[in-house]
């Protein structure tokens, strides 16, 4: 039957109205843009310069000669506000097709209002403060014109030897995933065309974390199902939250560098993740790959990151030089150029920039006093409390205090590393907080200048000081320039004579000693640890460091904060991560003989056949997780849903907390799953679930997880996800040791 010809019609155009529609107008636009483009601009959008923060005078006009011709995509450092403006105006007025910067800025833990180091907030178990210390620096950065951070960094950390380690979110997969989420959510808000949303970027994609040693910028080796396990959950729980962009690590993982390295950037983030915004490269990390002697030459790392998937290149310059060469060679395909241009243009016309290029001025709220308050509150919550003997802290009413230690008003150091932003005239610090606090009861004699300090001079002022005193506030630790990138440390105790201080007060004084850490990463106490009687871990806290530790100190807070990362007895025990494999010859307390145990003359059968060291165990000296309070909670009553169950039913787990003691506080209550038998080997606990949870002195709460298939699920042999069958195990309780558990099976 023939079809009248108006008839066709209408329908044709029915159908292309309908398809049209149906079309995302973002990639309408980007279609539009890309028509127009020609293969310098297009190669111009790869480009991210680097300029420096303290530029002052004018704009060169190279740089704005470049802007204008449409050759730079993105501006990081960029601090000067008018630069920031002019900049835009220059490539949404006069470059050739009007297309926008991005400006970034490692925005890392805060812009103005400095929080906690990650790793400190990581402590706080509280991924919905998280977020919230992400939206604040975002909203202040942006004032700045700032809408790209280079953060969160996901890289798990076993090595606390490793400088970056104080940008982790720690050891645990399950959360950092959680922190991962948050993170993205804070920074980028709820609307990316909201002139206060800045970009996240996920980084350092990926294994960078897993350095050998520890040593910054080195060679990571994992194997693929470690890898899916343990380091991708929270790169992936980032693309799940929306993340904008990922950054390529500076390593190489299995001998190849990750900006080179197409099973990444490709196959897994691409392909089977869905990622669909841009990937940038880490400062000069394609052209590095020289170095790695992956690349012969600039040409050749263009050609290789490239085709491995980085879409733009910060701050070197192989893509700009040799680019448009490859493809006129016909080495490199036109259209891969087009899908990195596309990846670009996308997220900047997701970010509103083509009808808002321009930074809205919020500077009103930078330092504001509700960015103050929850910034107070982040540092309070990252507080560990990791040892208390005879109850010394909160301290007592009226006693007579020694304030000693190079940390006590260090108002820099205090706010970490990476805060770029962060002034320390703004800081608050701990010896001005305790003071206003306390009075004519605090005497305040500093003892060492700097964390590497060796002098004595001040030593008998400090023993004097402590003799006239109740009890000793020793803050130690090390300044922000030990921890953070190229700062690793091999040897990972108090720097400069702190440890020796702490002994000639203990020894000349017999005076109780709390120890109040301030560093970047966990100290190794094994040479002090018995001369002081309390020990609070506040990491560096930021801005308002000082009222919070105070707070702490006096009781008006009760400490939360819990490790994100097993800490070591000593180096040689290191690394040393909660989640291991048990072994064929798993240690045990019942079997372990230390050295001083060992006879003179015993054969080697008396020392047991375990995998420990003689001489530090095989226990950390702190757990994951662990935390004291001011109070105590106890569990009781576990009980799960079924005893078997297939892999289509939830098990239901529940349990009672008490607070049994006479103050109220926040239990970070955690679950635990153990899989006992598969068909490659197991850790022998995996975290699964957490909880903040708030108790009264003697109030009880009945408490219940979920745990279904994802949480049992793990990448096997083949890295397929998979359940298998078997006896698991359900774990309750408040650090990674708990012993209170339940049994089930899978079939």
């Amino acid at each position: 039957m023939r079809i009248p010809l108006l008839l066709f019609l209408a329908a044709s155009l029915s159908y292309c109205t309908s398809e049209q529609q149906s079309i995302d107008p973002i990639e309408q636009k980007v279609d539009e843009l890309m028509s127009k483009m020609t293969l310098v601009e297009k190669i111009g959008q790869t480009a991210q310069r680097g300029t420096s923060s303290r530029v002052k005078g004018e704009l060169s006009e190279d740089l704005k000669n470049a802007v204008r011709e449409g050759r730079i995509g993105s501006l990081i450092n960029v601090m000067n506000k008018e630069f920031v403006d002019e900049l835009q105006r220059i490539a949404v007025e006069e470059s050739p097709n009007g297309i926008p910067l991005i400006f970034a800025r490692d925005v890392i833990h805060g812009f103005k209002t400095i929080f906690p180091i990650p790793l400190g907030q990581a402590a706080t178990w509280n991924p919905a403060l998280v977020e919230e210390g992400a939206r604040i620096a975002a909203v202040e950065a942006s004032t700045y014109g700032v809408r790209w951070t280079f953060a969160p960094m996901l890289d798990i950390a076993r090595d606390p030897r490793w400088g970056r380690i104080a940008e982790s979110p720690g050891e645990d997969p399950y959360l950092a995933s959680e922190l991962s989420a948050a993170y993205v959510r804070g920074f980028q808000g709820n609307n990316l065309t909201d002139p206060t949303s800045m970009i996240a970027c996920a980084k350092h994609f990926v294994g960078y974390g897993a350095a050998e040693g520890g040593r910054d910028y080195n060679t990571a080796v994992i194997h693929e199902s470690l890898l899916r396990n343990i380091y991708l959950p929270p790169f992936e729980k980032a693309v799940d939250a929306g993340v904008q962009t990922f950054m390529s690590g500076f390593n190489e993982l299995n001998g190849v560098p990750v900006s080179g390295n197409q099973f990444l950037l490709d196959q897994v983030l691409r392909q089977e993740w869905g990622f669909d915004g841009f990937v940038v490269s880490d400062w000069n990390s394609v052209t590095e790959m020289i170095a790695h002697g992956y690349c012969v030459d600039e040409k050749d790392a263009a050609f290789k990151a490239a085709r491995a998937g980085v879409d733009m290149e910060m701050t070197s310059q192989s893509y700009d030089n040799y680019l448009q060469e490859l493809i006129d060679e016909g080495q490199l395909d036109i259209q891969q150029l087009d899908r990195m241009v596309r990846a670009i243009l996308r997220v900047k016309l997701r970010m509103g920039l083509f009808d808002q290029p321009y930074r809205v001025d919020n500077e009103e709220l930078i330092l504001s006093e509700s960015h103050l308050k929850k910034a107070k509150t982040a540092a309070a919550q990252s507080m560990v409390l990791l040892k208390n003997e005879k109850k010394l802290l909160p301290l007592k009413p009226k006693q007579k205090i020694a304030v000693i230690g190079p940390m006590a008003n260090a108002p820099l150091d205090q706010l970490g590393t990476w805060i770029f932003d962060g002034d320390k005239d703004d800081s608050m610090t701990p010896i001005a907080s305790l003071q206003e606090r306390l009075g004519a009861n605090i005497q305040y004699v500093q003892g060492l200048t700097y964390s590497r300090d060796q002098s004595k001079a001040q030593f008998a002022r400090a023993i004097k000081a402590a003799q006239q005193s109740d009890l000793v506030l020793f803050f130690g630790g090390e300044e922000a320039i030990l921890s953070g990138e190229a700062h690793s440390r091999a040897h990972i105790n108090l720097p400069g004579a702190q440890e020796e201080l702490i002994k000639e007060i203990k020894k000349k004084t017999g005076k109780p000693i709390v120890l109040i850490i301030q560093a970047g990463r966990p100290i190794v106490l094994e040479n002090i640890i018995g001369d002081v009687d309390a020990i609070l871990m506040a990491w560096h806290l930021g801005t308002m460091a000082g009222p919070a530790i105070t707070e702490v100190l006096v009781g008006d807070i009760n400490p939360s904060g819990r490790l994100p990362i097993s800490w070591p007895k000593s180096v040689g025990q290191i690394p040393i991560y909660y989640n291991h494999k048990n072994t064929g010859r798993p240690a045990r307390a019942e079997s372990f003989v230390g050295i001083e145990d060992i006879p003179i003359g015993a054969w080697q059968s008396s020392l047991g056949n375990d995998s420990h060291y003689l001489d530090d165990g095989f226990e950390p000296l702190y757990p994951f997780g662990y935390g004291l309070s001011y109070t105590r909670f106890e569990y009781a009553g576990l009980t799960i849903s079924a005893d078997t169950l297939n892999e289509r039913e939830e098990l239901k787990v529940n349990f009672e907390l008490s607070n049994t003691g006479e103050t109220d506080g926040v239990e970070v209550v955690q679950l635990y799953i153990r899989d006992y038998f598969g068909s490659i080997t197991r850790p022998i606990k995996e975290l699964k679930k957490f909880e903040r949870i708030s108790l009264k002195a003697k109030e009880k709460k009945t408490l219940e997880f979920t745990i279904d298939k994802s949480d049992l699920q793990f990448y096997n042999a083949n890295n397929e996800l998979v359940l298998e069958s078997g006896l698991f195990s359900v774990f309750v309780g408040g650090d990674a040791q708990t012993t209170m558990k339940q049994d089930f099976w899978i079939e």
